[in-house]
C-alpha cells in the first residue's frame, strides 16, 4: 500500500496543476507549494473548471482508495480460506503425480469429544448444514501428523524413485521393515506403515499402489508379513492416469522377485471383484504356500467419495469374513495409500467401537492413524462419507442374508415385534420409506420443462445415474428423460428403470431404446388400470395386439457401448 499512495497522489495532482494552470490561477513558472499571492487581478477569467475539477478527482481518489482497499482484504480472505480446505470432488491422488497436502486450521486445534450412537444422526445433521461448513472445520481442526516422526529412509536417494508421490512417505518409527536383501542397499524399504485398528495393535498395513519398480517388494511384503488379504481402493486407471500398477496375473502363474503367485479364482460383483491367489517363496521351498485374498472396490468414483455407503459396507463385511483370524496385518491401499485407504480403515475402526461402546470417535481415531502415516482421510468429503457409513450402518444395519436363514428370518419378520403394533415386516419396510430423497440432487429433473415430462411429480431421477439422451440439435432439454441406470447383482447399470411412458414421451422412449441398445422391455403394468391410463397406446406393446416378436428376451449391450456384449439386463415400466 506504501507504494501505491504516492504514486496515486502524483497522478491525481499533475491533472489538477495542469486544469489550474489552464484556468490562470497559477502562473506556469509558479510553485504550488508558494503561500505567496498578489492581488486578484479583475481581466483573469474566474476558475470555474479549477473549482468543478477539484471536488471532482477528490471523490475519484476517495473511490480508488476504497476499491483497493476492498480488494486487499477480499484477496486476503481467499488465501485464507484456500489453505483450509480443499474443494470438493477432488481426489486424494492430484494430478502431475503429487497429493496436495491440507494446512491445519488458523483458528487452533478444537476438542470434539466422542458421539453415543444414539445422538449419531442428529450430530450429522448438524454437521452437515451450511454446505456441511462444521464437517469441514472438524476435519481442518485435524493434526496432520507430519510433526510426529521423521522420513529419513525414505527421503535416502536409493528410495525416492520407489515413492508414488514424493510428499507421501512412510514415517520411519512406523514404517513396514523387510528382510534386507544381499547386496542391495536400502532393500529393506517399502512405502507402506502398519496402522492400529479398534484395540488391535497394527491391525492393517497401509500402502501405497505398488509401481512397476516395487512390485517384488510389495509381495515380499505381504509374504514375511503373513498377510492373508488385499484390499485394493482404486482402479489401475483413473482419467487415464496410472494410479497402480497391476501387480498380479490375469491367470496363470508369474514370479514376482523371489515369489511365485498362482491366479486361483476370480468372481466380479457389481461393487468389487475378489481374486484369489496361492503364493510361495522359491528360496523356502520347504515352506507350505499360502491363500492370499485380493479384494479390489472397483465403485469409488473418479472424483469425490461413493455416492452411497451402502456398497463400501457390504465390501467391509466380505473383507471381515475371509481374513484368517490368526493372519497378519490387511494390507491395505489405493494410490497413495492415505486418502481412500484411512477411509476404509476409519469406518472399520469405528464400527468396531460402535458395537463394543456404542459409541464413536471419529476425530481421535483419525487424530491417532495420522501419527502412524500422515495425512490419513485426505479430504473433507471422505471425512464426511466416514460418518454417513457409520450412520448407514447404524440405522439398517446388515441386510445380507445366507439362503439357508432365509425361511427363519421370514418368521421372524411375520411374528409381532415387541415394542410395535406392526409386524417385523412392516417395520422393516418402514424403514425404507424413511430413507431420505435427495432432492438437491435431482436438479435436472426439476427443471420446468422436464417437470412435464413426469408422470408422478415425486419420482424424479437422480443426476448421477439418469439415462441421457442424444440432444436435438437447437431444442434444449432433448437429453432428458424419466429413467434410471439400477445396479444389478454382478454388473452396474444393469438395467433402466423407467416411468410408463405419458403421450408426448412416447418418442424419447423408444429413442432409449435405440441409443442404449436395449433389447429387452418389462412391463408391469396394463395400458389401462381402475380406469386410469398407465401407460400410452404406442409406448409398447399393446395387450390386445400380439407383438409378433418383438419384446425378445434378449440383453442389451453396455451402457453408452463402453463395455458392448457384456449381459446389463432389462429395461422396467411400471
Amino acid at each position: 500500500m506504501e507504494p501505491f499512495c504516492p504514486l496515486l497522489l502524483a497522478g491525481v495532482s499533475l491533472p489538477l496543476a495542469k486544469a489550474l494552470r489552464g484556468n490562470g490561477t497559477i502562473p506556469a513558472d509558479s510553485n504550488l507549494t508558494s503561500t505567496t499571492a498578489g492581488p486578484p487581478d479583475p481581466r483573469a477569467p474566474q476558475p470555474v473548471l479549477a473549482w468543478l475539477l477539484l471536488p471532482v478527482l477528490l471523490l475519484v481518489l476517495l473511490l480508488l482508495l476504497a476499491a483497493y482497499f476492498f480488494r486487499f482484504r477480499k484477496q486476503r480472505k481467499a488465501v485464507v480460506s484456500a489453505n483450509d480446505k480443499m474443494p470438493n470432488g477432488i481426489l486424494e491422488e492430484q494430478e502431475q503425480q503429487r497429493v496436495t497436502l491440507l494446512s491445519r486450521s488458523p483458528s487452533g486445534p478444537k476438542k470434539y469429544f466422542p458421539i453415543p450412537v444414539a445422538h449419531l444422526e442428529e450430530e450429522i445433521r448438524v454437521r452437515s448444514a451450511d454446505d456441511c461448513k462444521h464437517f469441514r472445520e472438524e476435519f481442518n481442526s485435524l493434526p496432520s501428523g507430519h510433526i510426529q516422526g521423521t522420513f529419513e529412509l525414505a527421503n535416502k536417494e536409493e528410495n525416492r524413485e520407489k515413492n508414488r508421490y514424493p510428499n507421501i512417505l512412510p514415517n520411519d518409527h512406523s514404517r513396514v521393515i523387510l528382510s534386507p536383501v544381499d547386496g542391495a542397499p536400502c532393500s529393506d524399504y517399502i512405502n507402506a506403515s502398519y496402522i492400529d485398528g479398534y484395540k488391535e495393535k497394527n491391525k492393517f498395513i497401509a500402502a501405497q499402489g505398488p509401481k512397476q519398480e516395487t512390485v517384488n517388494d510389495f509381495w515380499r511384503m505381504v509374504w514375511e508379513q503373513k498377510s492373508a488379504t488385499i484390499v485394493m481402493l482404486t482402479n489401475l486407471k483413473e482419467r487415464k492416469e496410472e494410479k497402480c500398477h497391476q501387480y498380479w496375473p490375469d491367470q496363470g502363474c508369474w514370479t514376482y522377485g523371489n515369489i511365485r503367485v498362482c491366479v486361483e479364482d476370480c468372481v466380479v460383483l457389481v461393487d468389487y471383484t475378489i481374486r484369489k491367489f496361492c503364493i510361495q517363496s522359491l528360496p523356502d521351498g520347504c515352506k507350505a504356500p499360502r491363500l492370499v485374498s485380493q479384494l479390489h472396490f472397483t465403485s469409488w468414483p473418479d472424483f469425490g467419495v461413493p455416492f452411497t455407503p451402502i456398497g463400501m459396507l457390504k465390501f467391509l463385511k466380505k473383507v471381515k469374513a475371509l481374513n484368517p483370524a490368526h493372519a497378519g496385518p490387511i494390507v491395505v491401499h489405493c494410490s497413495a495409500g492415505v486418502g481412500r485407504t484411512g477411509t476404509f480403515i476409519v469406518i472399520d475402526a469405528m464400527m468396531d467401537m460402535m458395537h463394543a461402546e456404542h459409541k464413536v470417535d471419529v476425530f481421535d481415531f483419525v487424530s491417532r492413524i495420522r501419527n502412524q502415516r500422515p495425512q490419513m482421510v485426505q479430504t473433507d468429503m471422505q471425512y464426511t462419507f466416514i460418518y454417513q457409513a457409520l450412520l448407514e450402518h447404524y440405522l439398517y444395519g446388515d441386510t445380507e442374508l445366507d439362503v439357508s436363514s432365509l425361511e427363519k428370518h421370514l418368521q421372524t419378520l411375520h411374528s409381532t415385534a415387541s415394542h410395535f403394533d406392526k409386524i417385523g415386516l412392516e417395520e422393516e419396510f418402514r424403514k425404507l420409506t424413511n430413507v431420505r430423497i435427495m432432492k438437491e440432487n435431482m436438479r435436472t429433473g426439476n427443471l420446468p420443462a422436464n417437470m412435464k415430462k413426469a408422470r408422478v411429480i415425486q419420482i424424479i431421477p437422480y443426476d448421477f445415474n439418469r439415462v441421457i439422451l442424444s440432444m436435438k440439435r437447437g431444442q434444449e432439454y432433448t437429453d432428458y428423460i424419466n429413467a434410471s441406470f439400477i445396479d444389478g447383482y454382478r454388473q452396474k447399470d444393469h438395467f433402466i428403470a423407467t416411468q410408463g411412458p405419458l403421450a408426448h414421451t412416447v418418442e424419447d422412449f423408444w429413442r432409449m431404446i435405440w441409443e442404449w441398445k436395449c433389447h429387452t422391455i418389462v412391463m408391469l403394468t396394463e395400458v389401462q388400470e381402475r380406469e386410469q391410463v398407465r401407460d400410452a397406446p404406442g409406448g409398447l406393446c399393446h395387450p390386445k395386439v400380439p407383438c409378433r416378436g418383438r419384446c425378445q428376451l434378449l440383453r442389451p449391450q453396455g451402457r453408452g457401448g463402453s463395455q458392448a456384449g457384456n449381459e446389463r439386463g432389462s429395461l422396467c415400466t411400471l
